[in-house]
């Protein structure tokens, strides 16, 4: 990782742009897969199966129930512990996050109050290409179960037509059993289209590649919604003399081993800081089964010198990352200036690693700067809110005339006689 020192303000906005830009081959790729399952239903999926995941003997999307229930025996006990440790806290975390509505009096006889139902049908996109990622299964499966959804759908790429049983333990744990073998592009425009054998859904979720995320923004236009812009995942480490280089740099490291467009950046007050967590980088990245591709993300990466840490607090909440670890002596007071973020990691012992899988929070977070509009997934986000009012004679008295004033402007004469004629019956019946 090259190190910046004292980059002027002028600078930031050079020194924060994310390494990806739109690609129009894989807008022409998606765009063909979706008119091809419009198309051809099941058929395209099960020849994307072949195409795409190793799996030309597919016969079927669905995992059958015999595949779930013996998933199980095939999982290792002590990876069973760690996956119920982390649906524990997860389910602990996302259980105190269900929102609950209230109501008030606006005026006197106005009663409005809110409520929050679950969204009938949604979708959860697993990815499983290159690893079987089972902690995406708690991350979106448990807020889901909390929230009550109607019906709950997982879509995974199948590998050599299956699904690795870890993630159908994980889906089974939680109580999710409508599992499909897709994956892709193709997933995304199974669940928002519907197929013969996978029901449409109101809302898709998930991470996902490239080619995932832009079929979700191309069928959020018209057919779903989805949960939030999510690109190659970053963190941004902010450091002082305090922190430990080994420690900051395993968690650039964490980061940057998931993609090659990851981006990774640390921004400390100190330069001998940053000449430390520069050489543990380049010795631990020796260390990976992923070096490779750890590699070409440092290349988007940088460690930036700045006056202050209240100066790099400044530089985190402008580029706005999907996750932001604070090492430094008062982490906990400089968090109270986090602006924009995805997720916040405390002080040297609180690992991005731990809230990607156990410690209880979200994982799906947004990316590409979006921190600055959207939040972490939360159970809030698999369901809706409905407004309710209701008003007596005494409040439809109190606001009618503000009402039929405020119509009568716009010119929507209608609008006014729904309050005109009650407020005559009122007058009326007091007569």
């Amino acid at each position: 990782m090259k190190i910046i020192k004292y980059p002027s303000n002028d600078s930031w906005a050079r020194l924060m742009s994310r390494p990806y830009s739109e690609n129009t081959e894989v807008k022409k790729t998606v765009d063909k897969i979706i008119s091809t399952v419009i198309e051809k239903g099941d058929q395209a999926l099960l020849n994307y199966a072949a195409k795409f995941d190793d799996s030309p003997e597919m016969k079927q999307v669905k995992v059958s129930q015999e595949k779930v229930e013996s998933a199980e025996e095939k999982v290792d006990q002590d990876l069973k512990n760690a996956i119920q440790l982390a649906a524990k806290n997860i389910k602990k975390y996302h259980q105190t996050d269900k929102p609950t509505g209230s109501q008030t009096t606006t005026s006197p006889g106005v009663k409005c109050w809110s409520r929050r139902v679950p969204i009938d049908k949604v979708g959860l996109y697993v990815p499983g290409g290159s690893a079987p990622l089972f902690s995406s299964v708690l991350m979106l499966g448990i807020p889901a179960k909390i929230a009550g959804n109607r019906e709950i759908i997982v879509s995974t790429p199948p590998k050599n037509g299956e699904i690795n049983p870890i993630i159908l333990y994980t889906a089974d744990l939680i109580g999710i059993d409508k599992i499909y073998k897709v994956g892709g592009a193709q997933a995304i425009a199974a669940m928002a289209l519907g197929t013969e054998s996978i029901a449409k859904v109101d809302k898709v979720f998930g991470p996902g590649n490239q080619y995932v995320t832009e079929a979700k923004k191309i069928l959020s236009q018209e057919e779903i919604a989805i949960d939030m812009p999510a690109g190659p995942s970053e963190v941004l480490v902010i450091s002082d003399e305090s922190a430990d280089p080994a420690f900051a740099a395993a968690d650039l490291l964490s980061q940057a081993e998931h993609g090659p467009d990851s981006q990774v950046i640390c921004v400390t007050d100190s330069e001998n800081m940053a000449q430390q967590i520069q050489k543990k980088v380049e010795t631990q990245v020796q260390e990976l089964p992923k070096q490779n591709i750890a590699e070409q993300s440092l290349k988007n990466s940088r460690i930036i010198v700045l006056g202050s840490i209240e100066e790099s607090m400044r530089f985190s909440n402008q580029y706005g990352p999907e996750h932001l670890i604070i090492m430094t002596k008062n982490a906990e007071e400089q968090a109270k200036d986090v602006r924009n973020a995805g997720s916040v990691f405390l002080g040297d012992y609180s690992p991005e690693s731990a809230g990607d899988y156990c410690s209880g929070t979200n994982h799906v977070l947004p990316t590409g700067g979006w921190t600055s509009s959207y939040s972490c997934l939360s159970v809030d986000d698999f369901m809706k809110k409905i407004s309710f009012q209701k008003l007596s004679q005494e409040g439809i008295g109190n606001i009618g005339p503000a009402v039929e004033k405020m119509a009568q402007a716009e010119e929507l004469i209608a609008h006014k006689k729904g309050v005109t004629l009650r407020l005559q019956k009122i007058k009326n019946e007091n007569n």
